[in-house]
């Protein structure tokens, strides 16, 4: 079998299999996207809302890219999006206000500086440390980069960094809210190992060129549709790839050296199968095919955080004095302003991530609730004009110690696994998908050398 009879049928439009697709249509492969819902991106897209009978943009979850998303990044330049249009480029911050209205923690890595001294210069530069809070933060740092970020049995993190000797302000301040920002899981429950995976990527020294940026937040100046779903689309289709939304396989099926794949077309042959939709999804796709019943064992035990977007729009001229802030002591843990992040003048998006006692609110109450956390917390705010819950009940897996996660190989030969799931080094991240749809295109291309 060569390129040109080889016919890759990729199920799921995320950002996993938009990664995949590219890579295959770079190698001349044919490839046929299956998106089940009327829209590519999964969960990074953009969805319309009314308010007052005005239609209104609102992205599904307001996302942070980092500087070590490599292969994300790779991948926009290669469909020609404009690195510096698209986001907002800012050295790692956090500023942690609580709820009295008061700056209680600052921290901004020194980013004129190699990994991993910008992180230290910035922790020596903090505010609302004491000395021996930023001594314990210093030496945890280096301790990270002697062990190379390794560790030695996997465990929770809140653990981890306790026996780590962290005090309970820099784990409240710093340790936490990295957390819930990277992994969208409790610190109790969370990964140590995955957690600092995340870290060296971040705080690598490969290079000095770009180490340097590594530890930036990417902050989406434009929605999500418009910086991954829509460009990569344009340019698979501009190459040849066939894109099917509003089709959900019915059936996969083994069918001689291939697979057919059933929608409400009817069915389809292909040589190759790359299965890149969520974990939660996989059972009826690979109910029929006896070598993936490890893989449905494995995924069905997983459990899942949910996260919460919580859109307040504000008079026009309303702007915070930072486009992003951590809040503590509150239901809600990063507040963006949209005004200056996409000139969505006056829109707040407030990030409530993983489990916790705002499930049991309806969705007018923890907009309620964000509201008078955020006035509390910055008194010279005038109240919302309206407000829009976005939640994602499923949005990630819990990224727990030691979860078994299937690889992009399968035991039944020329089925691939893409999704964030599949990538054990990282949580369920943009870059962590992206990684897995590449691994697979690089798999197929391989099998046929």
């Amino acid at each position: 079998m060569n390129v040109s009879n080889t016919h890759v049928a990729v199920i799921g439009g995320g950002c996993a299999g938009l990664s995949a697709a590219a890579a295959l249509i770079e190698k001349g492969f044919q490839v046929t996207i299956f998106e089940s819902s009327s829209q590519l991106g999964g969960r990074a897209r953009t969805v319309l809302v009314e308010n007052n009978s005005l239609m209104h943009l609102l992205d599904n979850g307001q996302h942070i890219l980092l500087g070590a998303y490599r292969e994300t990044l790779k991948l926009l330049r290669k469909v020609g999006v404009d690195e510096e249009k698209a986001f907002m480029r800012v050295p790692l911050q956090i500023n942690m206000h609580a709820a009295s209205g008061k700056s209680i923690f600052s921290l901004k890595s020194a980013n004129y500086l190699p990994s991993p001294l910008n992180m230290l210069v910035g922790l020596i530069a903090s505010r609302g440390l004491s000395i021996s809070e930023l001594i314990a933060a210093i030496k945890f740092m280096v301790h990270l980069r002697r062990t190379q970020f390794q560790i030695t049995g996997d465990k929770a993190l809140e653990q981890y960094l306790i026996e780590h000797k962290q005090p309970i302000k820099l784990i409240e301040m710093l340790w936490e809210p990295l957390c819930l920002a990277a992994l969208n899981t409790p610190i109790a429950i969370a990964s140590t190992q995955v957690f600092l995976n995340v870290l060296k990527d971040s705080f690598s020294n490969d290079s000095l060129t770009t180490s340097k940026k590594n530890s930036d937040f990417l902050l989406p100046r434009l929605d999500l549709s418009k910086i991954i779903a829509n460009p990569i689309a344009h340019y698979l289709q501009e190459n040849g790839a066939k894109i099917k939304l509003n089709r959900r396989i019915r059936q996969l099926e083994l069918e001689n050296d291939g697979f057919s794949l059933t929608t409400r077309d009817g069915k389809a042959f292909f040589s190759h199968v790359v299965i890149a939709a969520p974990a939660a999804r996989l059972d009826k796709l690979i109910e029929s095919i006896p070598k993936l019943q490890n893989v449905y064992k494995q995924t069905q035990s997983y459990s899942y955080q949910p996260i919460y977007t919580i859109y307040l729009q504000y008079p026009q001229d309303f702007k915070l004095s930072n486009v992003m802030y951590g809040l503590s002591g509150t239901l809600g843990q990063w507040v963006f302003d949209r005004g200056q992040l996409c000139d969505q003048k006056g829109l707040l998006a407030v990030i409530v991530s993983a489990t916790g006692k705002h499930q049991s609110l309806s969705q007018d109450e923890l907009a309620l609730r964000i509201a008078k956390e955020l006035h509390q917390a910055f008194p010279d705010m005038p109240k919302p004009l309206w407000h829009k819950v976005i939640a994602e009940k499923r949005a990630t897996f819990s990224c727990a110690p030691n979860l078994a996660r299937p690889t992009n190989k399968t035991l039944q030969p020329r089925l691939y696994l893409a999704g964030d799931y599949t990538y054990a080094d990282y949580p369920a991240t943009i870059e962590g998908a992206i990684r897995s749809g590449i691994s697979c295109a690089n798999l197929i291309v391989n099998s046929l050398d």
